[in-house]
């Protein structure tokens, strides 16, 4: 693939979430759209009210095939507003839709929704898990256990949690204290709850300590993504307001995570989402840019681009399009 390719020109299509299933790849992104909010540090320009589903055969030359709405905000009993970055899920012949999505008290919370096949459409539950909170929710199987990966800071409110437990007001460390970390946790066997508290996801320097909160080239931001590649764990994310996907290895699903290097240099556009997968024997990073909008960092594009590693495991980078 020498070009990165556009997925779907006639849309606006962000924070692709990629699977494999029955033989196909499944792509569920977050919906842009025109809506008239101005720009601002929390995110409210981000207007997102439904999700579409796209598949295709061949990630090169193949159709992309649009099967629509899977999921609406107007069709969530406990909704208020942003339908944000997503992830699918399969057990036993269920799929699990979780999505981020503010409460009537403008709350982000994660929700779930159901479909028997992978083009939905998707049933939501009458309430969002217990004890979820922020943006981005990725899910990892892992010999038959499920692994929810999320978190996001500034407008995904994730400065607003220490321990799993609201603060009176939001906080950040100081630059030369450790960064706030993502989250992982461990899903309930009907896939529909947590198993237990949320932990940290460390991610360690090449001196084996935390990354700090000024290092905004390394530290987490959002967009958790998490793969395998030859038994080692990639954890890998935006560091937002830096506008790099980095990426961190770790033995197992819980971390550390060591940090690695740069997967994708920046964009057109605030910032980059992500996800990787591998089909037909080969990597492919799935992520956004502002071009066909004019640089209007709410109105995204759907591209994907091949991904490579070297000899020892470390991704190669991919220079993005400024």
């Amino acid at each position: 693939m020498k070009t990165p390719r556009y997925l779907v020109p006639n849309d606006y299509m962000a924070d692709p979430a990629v699977h494999v299933f029955n033989g196909k790849l499944y792509i569920y992104p977050s919906h842009d759209r025109e809506s008239g909010i101005p720009e601002n540090d929390n995110g409210d320009h981000f207007d997102m009210k439904d999700y579409h589903v796209f598949s295709l055969d061949d990630v090169e030359n193949g159709e992309v095939t649009d099967h629509g709405v899977i999921l609406d905000v107007k069709d969530i009993p406990w909704a208020g507003r942003q339908l944000w970055d997503c992830d699918v899920a399969h057990k036993n012949g269920k799929y699990y839709l979780y999505f981020p999505l503010k409460d009537k008290n403008d709350i982000f919370r994660i929700g779930v929704a159901v479909a028997n096949r992978p083009e939905g459409p998707f049933t939501p539950l009458p309430d969002p898990i217990r004890g979820s909170y922020s943006i981005d929710p990725c899910v990892l199987e892992e010999d038959g256990e499920y692994y929810m990966y999320f978190g996001g800071l500034w407008g995904g409110q994730l400065q607003r949690y220490r321990n799993n437990k609201a603060l009176e007001s939001a906080s950040f460390p100081a630059d030369n204290e450790p960064a706030i970390p993502p989250r992982v946790v461990k899903l309930s066997d009907d896939m529909l709850q947590f198993a237990e508290e949320p932990r940290p996801v460390v991610i360690l320097d090449e001196n084996g300590r935390p990354l700090t909160s000024g290092d905004s080239q390394r530290r987490f931001f959002e967009a958790s993504w998490i793969h395998k590649y030859k038994g080692k764990y990639y954890f890998s994310y935006s560091t937002g307001d830096t506008h790099l996907l980095c990426y961190a290895i770790g033995n197992n699903p819980y971390g550390p995570f060591t940090y690695q290097g740069v997967i994708l240099t920046p964009v057109v556009g605030w910032t980059t989402h992500h996800a990787i997968v591998e089909f037909k024997g080969k990597g492919y990073l799935f992520h956004h840019d502002c071009v066909p909008s004019g640089g209007k960092t709410w109105l995204r594009s759907l591209k994907v681009a091949e991904l490579n590693y070297n000899p020892d495991g470390t991704i190669q980078t991919i220079k993005g399009e400024l």
